[in-house]
């Protein structure tokens, strides 16, 4: 080798050099590509993903000849270099010594670290390229890589690991995909980000979150004369309405007041022509997730359910509309007896609402965080906060928002102004993707 000209020598480290860049493009390049984008261009057809995902089935194998070349041709400039001091410099030991740290230099420099940089930039399309070139080589040297994966199985199971196992039990956690959402900012528009999220949390969320509360359900009682049956059926704001006898908690039924209002071209309407044509009453368990609900309005084919406690007495009502704008957001014309949200935006920064406000609405559409793990409506957290029925203009802060009592009216909180801008300024990522979800 000694008999080659200089510029055969220098040439032939180069392209030593090249090569081992090579392999280290591609080592970094399928470590770092996207497996989820990887599998959906593989099932489109794509030649060089399928042959990726052949090559990161079996990494060890993948390792062993990618690693195997890498350390060849690395070895081989080593040697290289040395052959090239020796015959400019003869058998000096200085010479020797720069010669060793430049080619380590170089190996650093031209062969490791920026070629993964570049992999790290772009995985997919150097991946997919040296998969061409990786697929025929691991066929080739497959005796050599077999031989050498022998000794890394039997460290690995003296070390008790199984790498195996432990990357085909891999999966992405919930959280972790709010994350994906989240950061697919230039992939999917906000409002289709907002409606992803929503559907996560269909699981974390109950129907108690999004219920009517009884005493804001507007229903007909059968036993109530006739004409007072027809006026209030002439003016109800919804297409279906609960039925009682006598009380409240005597629920009966429920009637679809279009197929009423049809009967009532034939005759006046009465509470036993109302009770032929109501359905039984769907109950629905406290604390049921939507997305559980959401199942079961489908597997029943309802669209109202009755959500009862722990002592089975009926607390509220769920629709399916509400569960659909959990997700989508609200798209229908709330009743007027039905609780509001803002009432009025005050030139101070303050908010007036209703304390019959779920705290869930509050958070979603004026950006708060006030808790939720207990109490459904402001009114029950600012009870629950003093333990007593607070008088008007008395001043209280929950989860660092002051707040002021406006009106209370039969033991119940009616309306309370909120000053968010008040509130001290959270950084937390997680209360940002919090009130960026909701």
């Amino acid at each position: 080798m000694e008999d080659l000209p200089l510029y055969a020598l220098l040439l032939a480290l180069a392209v030593l050099l090249i090569l081992s860049a090579f392999f280290s493009i591609s080592e970094t390049s399928m470590m770092a590509i996207n497996r989820y984008r990887l599998r959906h261009l593989a099932k489109t057809g794509h030649r060089g993903a399928r042959l990726t995902s052949r090559l990161l089935q079996n990494t060890d194998r993948l390792l062993g000849v990618i690693l195997l070349g890498n350390n060849l041709l690395n070895a081989a400039a080593a040697t290289l270099v040395a052959v090239i001091v020796s015959s400019l410099f003869g058998h000096n030991d200085l010479a020797l010594f720069i010669g060793t740290v430049g080619v380590t230099f170089a190996i650093l420099v031209f062969s490791e670290i920026t070629p993964k940089v570049i992999a790290a930039a772009y995985p997919e399309p150097i991946a997919l390229a040296s998969s061409y070139v990786l697929t025929p080589l691991l066929k080739i040297f497959y005796p050599v890589v077999w031989f050498v994966n022998l000794f890394v199985q039997a460290l690995l199971t003296i070390l008790r690991l199984k790498p195996g196992e432990n990357s085909a039990a891999q999966t992405v956690s919930l959280e972790e995909l709010k994350t994906l959402v989240l950061e697919a900012g230039h992939f999917i528009r906000k409002k289709h980000q907002g409606m992803l999220l929503n559907l996560f949390d269909l699981e974390t969320v109950s129907v108690d979150d999004v219920m009517v509360p009884r005493g804001q359900i507007e229903a007909v009682d059968l036993d109530a004369g006739d004409d007072v049956l027809h006026n209030q059926l002439l003016t109800c704001h919804h297409t279906r309405l609960p039925v009682y006898r006598g009380t409240l908690d005597n629920l009966v039924g429920v009637i679809h007041v279009r197929k009423v209002l049809h009967q009532m071209r034939h005759g006046a309407i009465t509470g036993a022509i109302l009770e032929k044509t109501m359905r039984d009453p769907y109950f629905v368990p406290s604390g049921t997730a939507l997305f559980s609900q959401l199942q079961s309005f489908q597997e029943n084919r309802e669209r109202v359910g009755f959500i009862v406690d722990e002592y089975g007495e009926w607390i509220g009502l769920v629709a399916l509309e509400d569960i659909v704008e959990e997700i989508i957001g609200e798209f229908t014309t709330h009743a007027p007896t039905q609780a509001g949200m803002a009432i009025k935006q005050e030139e101070d920064g303050s908010v007036i609402v209703e304390g019959s406000s779920l705290l869930r609405d509050l958070n979603r559409k004026l950006g708060l965080r006030l808790p939720l793990g207990g109490p459904k409506t402001l009114n029950g957290l600012i009870l629950e906060y003093f333990e007593d029925i607070p008088e008007a203009g008395t001043g209280l802060k929950i989860a660092d928002y002051p707040m002021e009592i406006i009106q209370t009216q039969d033991r119940v909180v009616k309306v309370v102004r909120i000053f968010p801008s008040l509130a001290p300024v959270t950084e937390s990522p997680e209360a940002e993707e919090r009130i960026a979800g909701r």
